[in-house]
C-alpha cells in the first residue's frame, strides 16, 4: 500500500467512526459506502438545483445511499444509467428509462429492479451525461473525495470521459450526510475526479477546484483488476 492509498484508509476508517458514533449511518456502514440517515433529503435538496432542472440525463452509483436520488430522477423523467454491480459486464452500465421502466419507479431503481428490466449498455450506445452521482465515503470543500476504496467510481467516469459522454458540461455531484464533509485534506491521484457540488440533508456546497481525468490512468490498474473487469479486459485484448 502506498502512503496516499494508507492515507485515504486512514480517512475512511476515521469518517466511519464519526458518522457511525454520530448517529449519521448504521452501525455496519463501515467498509461501504454509507447508507446515512436522510439521504431522501439530499434528493430533494438536489431536485431544487437549476443543473438538475435542466438535465436529462443522469449517472448514477448502484449504491443504497444514492436510491433516493435515482428514484427522483425517474420521477422527473430523466433517463438514468446506473453503473452494474462490480462492473461485472461488458456492458457496464444499466438503463433506466422513464419512458419503458416496466415497473414503478420505487422498485425499478433498486439494484434487484434494474436487473429485472433495465437494458445493458457500453459506453458506445450511451447517451451524454449531465448528472452524474457519485457514492463517497469522505469529501471535502474543495471537492477532492475517495470512496470505499474499490476504485468502481473512479473507473466509471474514466471510461465515460473517454466515450465523450462525460464533458466539462457535465455536473459531479455527492450527496452525503454533513458528517462525511471533512476538513482534511483528501490526496488525490491522476485516476481521481473531484466533485463540483457536495449535497448533504441541509445544504447545498459548490466546490471550486474541479479536478477530473482524461481517461483510463491504465499504469494504476493491476492486472488482477483489469481481468475481473469484463470492459477493462476487452480494451486491454484490443491494446
Amino acid at each position: 500500500m502506498t502512503n496516499i492509498d494508507q492515507a485515504k484508509q486512514e480517512l475512511r476508517e476515521k469518517v466511519w467512526r464519526r458518522l457511525i458514533d454520530g448517529g449519521g449511518a448504521p452501525a455496519d456502514s463501515s467498509g461501504k459506502i454509507p447508507g446515512f440517515y436522510g439521504a431522501d433529503a439530499t434528493a430533494v435538496q438536489l431536485a431544487d438545483q437549476d443543473f438538475w432542472q435542466r438535465a436529462s440525463t443522469v449517472k448514477a452509483n448502484p449504491d443504497w445511499a444514492q436510491y433516493p436520488v435515482r428514484v427522483r430522477a425517474l420521477q422527473d423523467g430523466k433517463r438514468v444509467y446506473m453503473a452494474v454491480p462490480r462492473m461485472a459486464s461488458l456492458e457496464p452500465f444499466y438503463l433506466l428509462d422513464p419512458k419503458n421502466l416496466g415497473l414503478p419507479p420505487e422498485e425499478a431503481a433498486e439494484k434487484k429492479g434494474a436487473a429485472q428490466v433495465a437494458r445493458r449498455l457500453a459506453p458506445e450506445s450511451m447517451e451524454p451525461i449531465d448528472v452524474v452521482v457519485c457514492g463517497s465515503v469522505a469529501v471535502n470543500r474543495s471537492g477532492a473525495r475517495i470512496g470505499k476504496g474499490a476504485g468502481y467510481s473512479d473507473l466509471e467516469v474514466a471510461l465515460l470521459i473517454e466515450a465523450g459522454l462525460v464533458t466539462d458540461q457535465t455536473v459531479i455531484v455527492a450527496p452525503v450526510h454533513a458528517l462525511q464533509v471533512v476538513e482534511d485534506d483528501i490526496p488525490e491521484t491522476e485516476h481521481d475526479f473531484s466533485v463540483d457540488y457536495i449535497v448533504t440533508p441541509d445544504e447545498v456546497i459548490p466546490c471550486a477546484n474541479r479536478r477530473r481525468p482524461s481517461g483510463l490512468v491504465w499504469a494504476d490498474l493491476s492486472p488482477e483488476k483489469i481481468a475481473a473487469i469484463p470492459a477493462l479486459a476487452a480494451r486491454a485484448r484490443q491494446g
